[in-house]
């Protein structure tokens, strides 16, 4: 009797380890398995650590799966070679289809005039500036003190992994988040071109890089591990390279308006310019088409576009749209240790560095800066007819991004 409870005992402990085994396998072959060769976390100096260090004192599912997670990080600790090879062979200049990148144009310039900034001690002030105001209790702004076990799944969906090289990148709209998302089909070869994975980040088409179903996301990981999913979530979190790209949020906000109500988005027109004319500048028996809409000059102003985000209602309805919603929002700064903050306004410098640091810039290089990028220098142009008022709220609405990431204060934006 005794023996057969054991066997049934060990039938039921092996049963359960297969199941666990299988999970994070099945995620390994999904995935082209693991290479972490290329993460840089704190605790090490930029370049390869060892797959089994610094796994500090974890729950006991977490060190399970961590130690399974380790296993397979061993067997796989390289890259095969055929991936060595430059991946900046295609071709040299994009093929332009989208609206925006047509009228934008690129900036193919060398910038070989540009001076060479600190990039380490760059990383080291951004990272001490978020770190500091995140535990200052004085400071205090919406979901600060929440954990991460505390976020939604669906707030997770802007943290894009790679598990082929061990890294996590949150994407924020109107931050060059298209060429990142390039850079990260390319990196995870998570696409393919008649059959083989795309090497040149410009030949990918915007459509594609844009599908949800390109690539995965935090918030992917219930349908694929259940009750695990935050387990191993926090794992990458700990031992993958997490890096963000920020700008200053007013001309982040400019960007935006340029973007989506400025040329004719069929999508954004029906969604949000039509409440906003409405709204805001009483028009009714609005065309239902935007390119009616303009034909008939009847355009949402960067005014109408401030109400909007001031409009109590706006959130009551709906969280704000990704392209205007604050980055504290979609990356949770406070929650994640990110490894690198890189900075639009020195994107080539940083971006650079950044693939540098992952040992990838060999693989391929960042696509190009945009030709007229939306400069800090327009604010006091675009603000000059927004009400004083408004400009304070405004700034309060913002003002985490502006403190964590280190922007200044627009004093002259928030003085008469």
């Amino acid at each position: 009797m005794t023996k057969a409870r054991l066997l049934r005992l060990s039938v039921v402990l092996v049963s359960i380890f297969m199941i666990l085994l299988i999970i994070v396998y099945w995620d390994n072959v999904g995935t082209a398995h693991f290479y972490l060769h290329t993460s840089f976390s704190r605790p090490h100096s930029p370049g390869a650590i060892a797959a089994d260090e610094d796994w500090e004192a974890l729950p006991d599912v977490d060190e399970f799966l961590a130690k399974l997670l380790s296993s397979s990080l061993k067997q796989n600790s390289s890259i095969p070679r055929k991936t060595e090879q430059l991946l900046v062979q295609g071709s040299n200049k994009p093929v332009v289809s989208n609206l925006e990148e047509n009228v934008r144009g690129y900036d193919w310039s060398t910038h070989k005039d540009r001076n060479s900034l600190d990039q380490e001690k760059l990383q080291v002030e951004r990272q001490r500036t978020l770190r500091e105001f995140c535990a200052n209790s004085s400071f205090t702004f919406p979901t600060k003190e929440r954990s991460f076990d505390d976020i939604p799944n669906y707030e997770l969906n802007h943290l894009i992994v790679d598990d082929r090289h061990g890294v996590i990148y949150c994407y924020v709209p109107k931050v060059a988040c298209t060429n990142w998302k390039r850079v990260m089909i390319v990196l995870s070869e998570s696409l393919l071109d008649q059959g083989v994975p795309y090497r040149n980040p410009l030949d990918i088409p915007r459509e594609h890089v844009h599908n949800t179903s390109t690539h995965l996301t935090f918030n992917k990981f219930w349908r694929r591990y259940g009750k695990f999913s935050r387990h191993l979530m926090k794992i990458k979190l700990k031992k993958y390279t997490k890096f963000l790209f920020v700008r200053d949020p007013f001309v982040r906000l400019i960007s935006a308006f340029r973007s989506k109500f400025e040329l004719e988005n069929e999508e954004f027109y029906r969604r949000f310019a039509i409440p906003m004319l409405k709204l805001y500048s009483n028009h009714t028996n609005l065309p239902t088409s935007v390119s009616e809409a303009f034909g008939a000059g009847l355009k949402v102003s960067f005014s109408d576009f401030i109400q909007y985000l001031l409009d109590p209602r706006t959130e009551k309805m709906a969280p704000f749209n990704e392209h205007w919603r604050q980055v504290y929002r979609l990356c949770h700064p406070c929650q994640i240790d990110y490894d690198f903050i890189g900075k639009l306004e020195t994107l080539d410098e940083d971006a650079a560095y950044l693939l540098q640091l992952l040992k990838v810039d060999r693989l391929l290089r960042f696509p190009p800066s945009y030709r007229n990028r939306t400069a800090s220098s327009w604010e006091d142009n675009w603000f000059a007819k927004i009400p004083l008022a408004w400009r304070q709220q405004l700034y309060k609405l913002y003002e985490a991004d502006f403190v964590l990431f280190g922007y200044p204060k627009p004093e002259n934006l928030l003085k008469d």
